[in-house]
């Protein structure tokens, strides 16, 4: 059964949400910062899109839950950064083919693990030919059964990735929430 993201947002019922970028993210843009456009999928409240705006990137973020958005747009602009109330299974033409790097964080975990080849086909239409994802995926979440999140293997990642994505880099991120250290796995990707 699919969850309602927009009822969990507006119940405030958001656990995936911890009020501030993502750790590792702040991390890897301290030594290498992203430029050109970057599209953020699942944003949520745009934590994540205000840190890559803040570090000089064109950053869209998407979500498909109106609140989230909205939120995300009541917050005061960092910079270059915008919200667009979108599925990223079905993201607008004019989307296609126009991002230098997608960054993704909790999207993947939270899809239906049946639909995780859509979501490899739909992160590769978002990008530019040569276009890079970078991605924490989260390895072994508790409630494997019963996510989100669901938890994936480094076998499993390997194979959904392979015919669109080439591995630039994976490593385990030195940076976590607590209760997540150990159980991330960081990486780069370039699309084919």
């Amino acid at each position: 059964m699919e969850l309602d993201w927009e009822q969990r947002y507006q119940a405030l019922n958001t656990p995936w949400d911890k009020g501030e970028p993502t750790p590792v993210l702040l991390e890897f843009l301290s030594n290498h910062p992203l430029s050109g456009k970057i599209l953020v999928v699942g944003c949520g409240y745009g934590h994540d899109v205000r840190a890559l705006a803040k570090h000089g990137g064109q950053v869209v973020g998407v979500d498909f839950a109106p609140s989230a958005i909205a939120l995300a747009q009541s917050l005061p602009p960092i910079a270059n950064e915008t919200y667009l109330l979108a599925d990223i299974f079905h993201l607008p033409k004019e989307l296609h083919s126009s991002f230098d790097w997608v960054w993704e964080h909790t999207c993947f975990c939270a899809i239906d693990p049946q639909k995780r080849s859509h979501y490899v086909e739909a992160v590769a239409v978002a990008l530019k030919p040569d276009g890079k994802l970078l991605a924490i995926f989260f390895l072994n979440p508790p409630n494997l059964e019963n996510g989100p999140p669901y938890g994936v293997t480094v076998g499993e990642l390997d194979q959904l990735f392979a015919k669109q994505f080439t591995l630039l880099r994976e490593w385990q991120p030195k940076s976590a929430y607590p209760g997540r250290e150990g159980r991330e796995e960081m990486r780069l990707m370039q699309k084919n």
